[in-house]
This record gives structure tokens, C-alpha cells and sequence, in this order.
């Protein structure tokens, strides 16, 4: 018997919209691509240039420009930062290839090692060379150890790629996730309440920069055995996002009325409640994004946020001086308006660095990136839903 015309066309109705709507695999491997793509442009309003040291910054504490720079730093950059450790634990879970251990790791040191050494080499050489050759105000190198610091980060953050420090100790992580992953999950509680004490009390250094990316890490592989991301997904947005907007509300009243002073330890416990908050907030929103029409533009971006993210302070130090020479330092009144463009500005910035190096140096591409910018896909074309899977599994 044919089918009736009337059930064939729905039957290809259904087709088509199962085609154009990802199914929930697709769609979580969308949303972790769009989560780095957010919280990465979210983290250049934390290191946004400003045009002013220390002693004229505090000069303008309180003005309205210093609030929308502090909002737009505790929300959408240092807010954003913990759900990248968390989508690294939550992936490296699910990984078949952390029980090879010494594949694992040479894995991450060709994918987050290299790219930090390279990129640390690249900044010395470029910002430290523009100040000693233009004038630029940056650091310069004082002694061998100094430069050995900034390359490797052995035991202080670098003075001038200040973002590395997470990359170091997310590969400190993965030399671990081999035993984390194999630890039950009482265990695992154990390590993330020893990581939340150690960012509370302020330690850490020299053996974690920062004692938080181990907490959101391991909290990620146990996020992943307990469907977390799944929960927080079937959320209503409203109700994702309401703790999180109480928190930084607290959060930016103790930034900008009351200040640093004499807070210690109850300062940094708000911060990591706060970035628990955050975490489930913008995963839910990267949930959203992932179903949403901007899918497929910030898919497009996706390959290039790691490179982003590398080199954003670069082009910072060396692009925001020429820049504020048209907007103003802060304080002028076109500096909000350049403020809250740049992270799409060095976005833009990089994506034309990341082609232009694609043509004409692949290699050099690839490991810059650590190997999310090989030959592919050319610009203007996502990621089909396999493809876009294995790259998330891959940077895991």
C-alpha cells in the first residue's frame, strides 16, 4: 500500500526538522564549543586595556567607568573562566585515551604545553621587544632567570601573558586525570574540598598557580558520572541564572563599594561560590546558544578561540596603546565604547592572524594552536556535527 500524501509530507517534515535541529549529543557538543568561545572573549575584559597604572586606576574607583569595567571583568571574565576547567574535566572523563598514561600526557603536552611555551617565547620577543625598541611600556627582560619564568611559569606568574597560568596548571591537571578519573567519586570530594581550602586560604604556588582550575577540574569528572550537565541543561533559563546574578551582585558590591581591604579569606570564599554559580549560569546559556539561530557563527569561531585566547594579551599590549590614541585612555568619554568592543576586536584581529597563517604557515598554525587550526574547513563553513564532536572529544 503507497503511503498517503498527506503522511509523506509529514514524514518529510520530520525529516527536515531533525535534520535542522540538533539531537541532544550534537547539541552538548555544540554547547561545550560555544562555552569556550564565550568564556574566552569574556576573559579579555579582565586584562582590557585601560590606558593607566595602578595609582590612576584607584583614582577612578567609583566613577561609572570603573563600575562597567568591573562588571564587565567579574561577569563575563573572571565569572566565565571556571566552566573552561570544568568542560576539561567533564571531557577528560569521558575519555578512553587518559588510561594510556604516557600517551595522554605526551597528547597534552603537544596540545596545551607547546602552545604555552611558544606563545610566551612569542611575547617576549614581540612586547618586550617593542619596549625596547618603540618605547612601548611592558616588561623587559631583567635576567635569564626572569626570562625563564615567563617561558615555563617555574614558580610566579608571568609579567606579561598573564592568562598562561591557567593553561600550566590544566596540564598539571591532565598529568593527574590518569588517577583522578580512577578515583571514586569520595575521593574525588576530597580533592575538590582540599582545592577549594587551598584558593580560599591563598595557596598553591609553586606547585598550582591557581588552586581553583584543580577544583573545577575534578568537580568536572564528577559533574560528568552524575549528569550535572544534563540537569542543568533541562533548567529553566530563569532559574539557571538567578544564583548566579544574587552572587555577583554580592560579588560587585564588595568590589566596588566596599574594596579588597581586610576581607582575606571571606573575599576569596564569596569568589568561589561565586564562580560555582557562573559555571552553571553560562553552561546554561551555552545550552541555549546551541540551539539558538547564532549556532552556527559561533561554531565558526570555535577553532580559533584557543588561539584567542594565547594571544590576546599580545595584541593588547601592542594594539590597545594605537587604539586608545583614537578612544581615549579610561576616563575619556569615547573609553566606553572601546572598552566593551574589545574582545571583538581582538577577536577579529585573530581570526586574521589564524587564516593568514593557515595559507601560508600550516604547521606553524597547528601548533599555536595546538593543533585546532589544521587544514579543514575553510572560513565561513561550520563544522559538520560529527566533525564538531571529535574536535570537542579531542581537546579534552
Amino acid at each position: 500500500m503507497e503511503p498517503s500524501p498527506a503522511l509523506s509530507s509529514r514524514n518529510y517534515q520530520d525529516v527536515r526538522l531533525s535534520l535542522a535541529l540538533p539531537t541532544d549529543t550534537v547539541r552538548r557538543s555544540d554547547a561545550i564549543a560555544i562555552a569556550r568561545v564565550i568564556c574566552i572573549l569574556g576573559v579579555v575584559y579582565v586584562h582590557a586595556w585601560t590606558g593607566l597604572n595602578g595609582q590612576a586606576l584607584a583614582e577612578l574607583r567609583g566613577t561609572g567607568q570603573d563600575n562597567l569595567r568591573w562588571l564587565l571583568m567579574e561577569a563575563f571574565g573572571r565569572s566565565a573562566v571556571p566552566l573552561l576547567g570544568l568542560i576539561s574535566g567533564w571531557l577528560v572523563a569521558g575519555s578512553s585515551g587518559v588510561r594510556d598514561w604516557g600517551g595522554h600526557v605526551r597528547r597534552k603536552a603537544r596540545t596545551i604545553l607547546l602552545p604555552m611555551i611558544l606563545w610566551n617565547m612569542l611575547a617576549i620577543l614581540l612586547v618586550s621587544g617593542a619596549a625596547l625598541l618603540a618605547g612601548l611600556k611592558a616588561p623587559v627582560p631583567q635576567s635569564a632567570m626572569w626570562v625563564a619564568q615567563e617561558i615555563f611559569i617555574l614558580t610566579r606568574n608571568p609579567d606579561i601573558n598573564v592568562q598562561m597560568p591557567f593553561l600550566r596548571d590544566l596540564f598539571l591537571c591532565m598529568v593527574a586525570a590518569p588517577v583522578l578519573v580512577r578515583l571514586p567519586t569520595a575521593g574525588l570530594a576530597a580533592v575538590i574540598a582540599a582545592a577549594g581550602a587551598c584558593h580560599i586560604m591563598g595557596w598553591g604556588p609553586p606547585v598550582l598557580m591557581r588552586a581553583s582550575i584543580l577544583f573545577f577540574f575534578a568537580a568536572g569528572i564528577v559533574a560528568r558520572r552524575h549528569g550535572w550537565a544534563d540537569r542543568i541543561a533541562r533548567l529553566p533559563l530563569p532559574v539557571a541564572l538567578t544564583p548566579f546574578a544574587l552572587l555577583m551582585g554580592a560579588q560587585l558590591y564588595r568590589a566596588i563599594i566596599i574594596g579588597d581591604e581586610g576581607l582575606g579569606t571571606s573575599q576569596a570564599a564569596l569568589d568561589l561560590t561565586v564562580r560555582i554559580g557562573a559555571a552553571a549560569a553560562f553552561w546554561r546559556i551555552a545550552w541555549t546558544l546551541a540551539g539558538s539561530r547564532a549556532r552556527g557563527t559561533l561554531l565558526r569561531i570555535e577553532p580559533y578561540a584557543f588561539f584567542l585566547f594565547c594571544a590576546h594579551l599580545i595584541l593588547i599590549w601592542l594594539g590597545g596603546p594605537l587604539l586608545g590614541n583614537l578612544f581615549g585612555r579610561m576616563g575619556s568619554p569615547l573609553y566606553p565604547l572601546y572598552l566593551i568592543l574589545q574582545p571583538l576586536l581582538v577577536l577579529a584581529c585573530t581570526m586574521l592572524i589564524g587564516l593568514a597563517l593557515r595559507r601560508v604557515a600550516p604547521r606553524a598554525a597547528e601548533m599555536l594552536s595546538g593543533g585546532r587550526l589544521r587544514r579543514g574547513p575553510q572560513h565561513g563553513q561550520a563544522p559538520s556535527p560529527r566533525r564538531q564532536a571529535g574536535s570537542c572529544a579531542a581537546t579534552a
